[in-house]
């Protein structure tokens, strides 16, 4: 299926690793200029080597190194790509633990990364797309957005945050052909959710190995899910075929979720 959206730009947002590395490949295979962005240099250098592989002739593949968290971050990045039709939110999410050892400046850098950033991105970004006629804005949030995850309390809120912002906003701009969605991903096979499973592990007393079979058992699918699927989920959020979709939750975690909304 051809997605409609060869030559246009993408912004990919901590696109060196995992899930946005996922949707940096899926873009680039449909021919779209793609602009990561991440900060680590040699993960980024690496990735853009592959997206160069696996892109049509004739696609730019761009990266910067910095942190997009920052607004100096977010200058090079708008910098390299100033005019993205495309943009992929993301941002390595807060550590787990418990709320009581949290204080004001731990939740002020939660939101500043996972809300405040995101937010600030589109601002930059969704006048240009509406200027244009068409834009897809995909945020990638979480499936602790709908069944929060206890140890997440920093992510699910910061990200519920943005999740009610988008909402809004995207029932105005799809008069323009543009929109805006969140992909919540659930138990993929990323450093994130190892991450999550150390420090579940860690606060009931067992071993890593324990947690994370329990984890999988809990999945309808019986595995964890791949960032190469999640990547292809976002490319067709991004596609032309997808401008009747705006202000929607697309959960992907293997069916874990139980409830029918």
């Amino acid at each position: 299926m051809d997605l409609g959206i060869a030559g246009k730009r993408a912004l990919v947002c901590a696109a060196s690793k995992g899930l946005g590395r996922g949707c940096a490949l899926a873009l680039a295979r449909e021919g779209v200029h793609v602009t990561i962005v991440a900060r680590g240099r040699e993960a980024l250098e690496a990735t853009a080597a592959e997206l160069e592989k696996v892109s049509p002739r004739g696609t730019a593949i761009t990266w910067i190194a910095a942190d997009i968290t920052t607004p100096e971050g977010r200058a090079a990045a708008l910098g390299a790509c100033p005019q993205p039709d495309i943009l992929v939110n993301n941002a390595g999410g807060p550590p787990p633990g418990d709320f009581r050892n949290w204080s004001r400046e731990d939740w002020i850098a939660a939101l500043d990364a996972n809300m405040l950033t995101p937010i600030e991105l589109i601002k930059a970004t969704v006048d240009g797309m509406i200027a244009r006629r068409f834009g897809r804005i995909v945020n990638i949030t979480s499936g602790a957005v709908k069944a929060p995850i206890d140890v997440l309390g920093l992510s699910n809120g910061a990200r519920s945050g943005l999740t009610g912002f988008v909402a809004g906003l995207a029932r105005k701009t799809v008069k323009h052909n543009v929109t805006l969605n969140n992909l919540l991903p659930g138990f993929f096979d990323t450093d994130r959710i190892r991450t999550v499973i150390g420090g579940q592990a860690k606060s009931r007393g067992v071993t890593y190995e324990e947690a994370l079979a329990e984890r999988i058992a809990t999945i309808p699918a019986g595995r964890i899910g791949d960032p190469s699927e999640f990547g292809e989920a976002c490319a067709w959020l991004c596609s032309a075929q997808s401008g009747f979709i705006t202000g929607q939750n697309l959960l992907l975690d293997g069916g874990a979720y139980p409830g029918t909304f």
